[in-house]
């Protein structure tokens, strides 16, 4: 094979090449938000809560995503699935739960873990926010009652 005809063909494999890794590039997609709520199943004015919205979610919460400081419009249960989510209260406290045990309280100032098969109830007046500091992403499955249209969260300035 002569020179010229080997790099004819080099050129010609490296254009192949350079084309294939741009379309692979191109159709790679973003970044996955760092946490993500996504909402199973809502049931509007739900026998004996009119004027309210009965939610089940699912949040994920990647490592190393933080959740900015907030509260809820009403009352919501969150069951940590999997992971372990550090937790902390500004205002308020919520009880970390195992069944139908009480394992202990995060009171306002005081951070804490809420770890896999955990949950708490989070009430209108807790301020807080949270963490994964762990390294792998957390689920957490949350109930939810709040007032028709509400949003999941408010955010609070710190």
């Amino acid at each position: 094979m002569s020179a010229r005809l080997r790099l004819a063909l080099l050129l010609v494999l490296a254009a192949t090449f350079g084309a294939a890794a741009s379309a692979l590039a191109l159709s790679v997609k973003p970044t996955a938000e760092p946490v993500v709520r996504t909402v199973l199943a809502e049931d509007v004015d739900p026998p004996g809560a009119p004027g309210r919205t009965l939610g089940l979610s699912r949040v994920t919460v990647e490592p190393g995503a933080q959740l900015a400081l907030h509260r809820h419009p009403g009352v919501q249960i969150a069951n940590i699935a999997r992971g372990t989510l550090t937790y902390w209260v500004v205002s308020g406290s919520v009880t970390v739960h195992r069944g139908d045990r009480a394992l202990r309280t995060i009171r306002a100032g005081q951070r804490g873990e809420v770890r896999t098969g955990e949950w708490i109830v989070e009430r209108p007046g807790t301020i807080h926010h949270a963490a994964n500091r762990g390294k792998v992403e957390i689920e957490i499955l949350i109930a939810t009652l709040f007032k028709d249209g509400a949003p999941p969260s408010i955010p609070v300035r710190g």
